[in-house]
């Protein structure tokens, strides 16, 4: 039998009710898996963009979501939206830049990689505070501020 989740639940909201998450205090999660969470916010944000955008081969859709998603440009996003931060999100940028990650991306300075992080521990944090306004807010900024077109 199939349950009801609760109506008008935002997706963080209804993946906690239907896999038993518990809320927890986000603000002292490490900044590691935040951006491995942000990673996948920012994906699917841009995702949607261009999918909703209008129907086109995938090929075209896949080479647009790279030129924006990968670490050189995460890199920009961040500088760009600095003066837009405040200082909480600051610090949580902060220590995603100062993370360690066992990875480096292939294609990117090590510099370049940690500034992704950066900006991918921010969005995660964001989404796990349901303060998803603030995140497509950032993002529309930083596209604006970069030039990156969608």
């Amino acid at each position: 039998m199939e349950e009801k989740l609760s109506s008008g639940a935002g997706l963080e909201d209804l993946v906690r009710e239907a896999f038993g998450v518990e809320e927890k205090d986000w603000d002292q999660f490490g900044p590691l898996p935040l951006a491995f969470l942000g990673d996948s916010v920012y994906d699917l944000i841009i995702r949607s963009v261009l999918v909703g955008r209008g129907s086109r081969q995938t090929a075209g859709l896949h080479t647009d979501k790279s030129r924006l998603v990968k670490a050189g440009a995460q890199a920009k996003m961040l500088a760009a939206l600095e003066p837009h931060l405040t200082p909480q999100e600051k610090g949580v940028a902060r220590r995603g830049r100062n993370a360690h990650p066992a990875n480096t991306a292939k294609n990117a300075s090590r510099r370049e990689y940690l500034e992704a992080t950066g900006f991918e521990a921010l969005l995660g944090w964001l989404y796990l505070k349901k303060e998803y306004d603030r995140i497509v807010t950032l993002i529309r900024i930083g596209l604006e501020e970069t030039g990156s077109e969608l």
